[in-house]
């Protein structure tokens, strides 16, 4: 799958030294993925951090706190097929991106592949993940619109049309 074909949306929010740190992160990635920072409304200089720090990353700036559905915003730039979730203190390992694309091509029916959370400098598997991999869908399955599942946002790859067609966040 095309190394392209994975953008990232990073949400942030007055958090300057983490998200220059997760943003190093993001561009050593081997998919050097296009990413898009929304800010949330920060009055700590964030924005222009960014931009001056990282240039090819594009900044959205929102006049106030919208929370998780500023994320809609970072999807409504991009262009790519498949579109991965980050936060301002959060980033992907290397090759997840494309291991999520070819997934996605290999299943053609799939909307989400949801990562495994590491911590820490031991890079110990979050609780979280337990909770995530027991949670219970409700509904009949066979109507994906009725499916319901818990996420952690910042850890998820979606299919981008399977985003859309819920309306996103």
């Amino acid at each position: 799958m095309a190394e392209t074909s994975v953008a990232v949306v990073m949400l942030i929010h007055n958090r300057l030294e983490r998200t220059l740190d997760s943003l190093r992160e993001l561009q050593a990635l081997p998919e050097r993925p296009p990413i898009v920072v929304v800010d949330n409304a920060s009055r700590n200089g964030t924005p222009a951090a960014v931009r001056s720090n990282f240039p090819p990353v594009q900044v959205i700036e929102l006049p106030e706190n919208i929370g998780a559905a500023a994320r809609n915003c970072g999807v409504g730039a991009v262009d790519t097929p498949y579109v991965a979730f980050s936060d301002d203190d959060s980033w992907w390992a290397p090759s997840a991106l494309s291991r999520a694309a070819d997934a996605f091509h290999r299943h053609p029916r799939l909307g989400a592949v949801h990562a495994r959370v590491l911590v820490g400098e031991k890079e110990r598997e979050d609780p979280i993940c337990e909770e995530l991999r027991d949670s219970p869908l409700a509904g009949d399955l066979r109507l994906a619109r009725h499916a319901r599942a818990r996420l952690l946002a910042c850890a998820i790859v979606f299919r981008r049309s399977a985003f859309e067609a819920v309306g996103g966040f």
